[in-house]
């Protein structure tokens, strides 16, 4: 056979070769996407008989894997009231319990309503409330010894004061810059940057990284035949931050993620608060058909080293997405309204630990703590 026949007939057999290779590339599935799967434990944890349970507004986990849980002993019925418990109770991993604190002492202004509780990288546990007079953060040690003090009680002068904070819904400490980060909150509508040893402010910012202001117009109301839960609104929603700013999580990688609540959208900032990207979340959901129209209650990284995944509580629809931390696109969710294990009744704040369990608070009348047990990765479901 002559060497240019030979050569040609090699060069036909290796692009059908070729196209044979790449026709089954075309074809082969795509692997499905593995996301966390949990798993509902009723029995966690165990409250001491004699005391019952008021409204459960936060949860962080410490190094130990321990609980920390903040409750109000306020909105214990008034038949109960003898039996609330501490407002700030320990709890193991098993959900044994450790020990309970909390309340007015001497040297701090404990807050009128509990709301935030967070367990930092040191060993400290810090608190803050919503009340109508709490301007103020507290931090004590484990065993409640008082610490330090940022803020006065009623001494707030709005989104432009660096000394005291309005109503604060939530904290996170940034280990590397030793910084608290804090969701500020109820009464303004900013993020909020101290030194967490020394209380010095740092910094501070708003909605896309704006600055964050004590008058802001009036979002126009939505007329009633568009409150449809299938419409979905359009844009890039609110120049500020729509209250309340629920709470504030720092990635492992230094992204700031900030739920704002009201606004029904996850935003994200560098340390500095340049305005990185924003998720919508469940945006259809308007009052009254939808619960009372609020969405992004709290955030929690899942435990592995590059926290690929994002929690998100959507309070209103009563379920926890699951979504693509980096990108925010949405993955899974799960729940659904109610009070039987698993559903959810007024979510509030939520927190994951080393395992990757995931854990729930509720208020209003559902008054409880919910611990999801980490199952592993598994098939996204296919929609």
């Amino acid at each position: 056979m002559p060497a240019t026949t030979h050569s040609a007939i090699m060069a036909l057999a290796t692009i059908a070769l070729s196209s044979h290779l790449t026709a089954a590339s075309a074809q082969a599935p795509t692997p499905p996407r593995m996301i966390p799967h949990f798993e509902v434990d009723p029995s966690w944890p165990t409250l001491p008989g004699k005391w019952v349970w008021g409204q459960v507004s936060s949860v962080s986990i410490d190094s130990e894997g321990h609980a920390w849980i903040l409750q109000r002993p306020s909105t214990v019925r008034n038949d109960q009231k003898a039996m609330a418990a501490p407002p700030v109770l320990e709890f193991d991993e098993a959900g044994n319990f450790i020990q309970g604190w909390g309340g007015p002492g001497p040297g701090y202004d404990w807050p009128e309503t509990e709301h935030g509780i967070y367990a930092d990288p040191k060993g400290f546990i810090w608190i803050g409330g919503n009340g109508r007079t709490d301007n103020h953060l507290l931090k004590f040690t484990k065993d409640g010894k008082f610490v330090m003090q940022i803020g006065h009680k009623g001494q707030s002068k709005g989104n432009k004061d660096t000394q005291n904070v309005n109503q604060a819904a939530d904290t996170f400490v940034y280990t590397p810059t030793n910084e608290l980060f804090v969701a500020d909150g109820y009464g303004n509508r900013r993020v909020i940057v101290f030194d967490a040893d020394t209380g010095a402010f740092k910094r501070m910012w708003g909605a896309f990284g704006n600055e964050p202001l004590d008058n802001v117009p009036a979002e126009p109301k939505v007329a009633e035949g568009d409150r449809i839960p299938a419409k979905e609104q359009t844009g890039p929603g609110p120049l500020q931050f729509v209250r309340p700013v629920h709470a504030v999580r720092v990635s492992n990688d230094g992204l700031v993620y900030v739920s704002d609540r009201g606004g029904k959208r996850v935003q994200v900032f560098t340390l500095d608060g340049k305005f990185v990207m924003q998720r919508f979340i469940d945006r259809y959901c308007e009052a009254p058909h939808c619960g009372n129209g609020q969405t992004v209650a709290s955030t929690a990284f899942s435990a592995d080293p590059e926290q690929q995944f994002l929690y998100v509580a959507s309070r209103s629809p009563a379920r926890v997405w699951i979504l693509d931390r980096k990108t925010l696109e949405p993955l899974d969710s799960f729940g659904r309204n109610g009070v039987a294990p698993g559903e959810f009744y007024v979510m509030h704040h939520m927190n994951v630990d080393s395992k990757g369990n995931l854990y729930v608070t509720e208020v209003q009348d559902g008054k409880r703590i919910q611990k999801f047990v980490f199952k592993g990765l598994a098939s996204a479901p296919t929609h």
